[in-house]
């Protein structure tokens, strides 16, 4: 700024179209800051209000769990009769025999256990559901002799090649689930 005869400080001339496009920039950024935070406190308001959608990354983790209980299982001396079995009251992760018992295996998989351990999850119903799981099973199979139980095996991954793997055996009886 120069200072005149009169001693008032004058604004350096600018040109108009200097002028617009600072005021373009500014209208630019002021909209993208509220595009942003209107993003975010949508994302927020969703996440707490629907549950997250399973993707293609929890899934896989889901069948790489899956794929780690089931070798557990089978290197302890299980037989592994089926996986992902399914039938008009749900689906079981695995079925396998541990000598003269049949196991109905929940196998429950996660990143970390920021939101708990994962045999957290389970509740009374589940166990209900788990029961009629496992009587369609035996209707289909006419498998006599062996008792039923059902376990849960909660896996827990350290690294990209490590994971901490926990078998409760026979969790979900009635007094466990509640």
């Amino acid at each position: 700024m120069a200072k005149t005869a009169t001693g008032v400080l004058d604004k350096p001339k600018t040109s108009t179209a200097t002028k617009r496009a600072a005021t373009k920039s500014t209208t630019a950024r002021r909209n993208a800051r509220r595009r942003d935070a209107a993003e975010t406190n949508a994302a927020s308001a969703k996440s707490d209000t629907v549950p997250k959608k399973t993707t293609h990354h929890s899934k896989e983790l889901s069948a790489r769990g899956e794929e780690a209980a089931a070798r557990f299982l089978a290197h302890r001396g299980y037989d592994i009769l089926e996986r992902n079995w399914t039938c008009y009251a749900g689906e079981v992760d695995i079925i396998a025999t541990d000598e003269d018992c049949i196991a109905f295996v929940e196998v429950q998989t996660r990143r970390d256990t920021s939101r708990g351990f994962p045999s957290n999850t389970f509740t009374e119903s589940k166990r209900k559901r788990y029961e009629k799981i496992a009587i369609a099973y035996l209707e289909k199979t006419q498998l006599r002799d062996l008792a039923i139980r059902f376990d849960i095996i909660s896996i827990v991954v350290i690294g990209s090649d490590r994971a901490m793997i926990r078998h409760q055996i026979n969790a979900l009886r009635g007094d466990a689930a509640k």
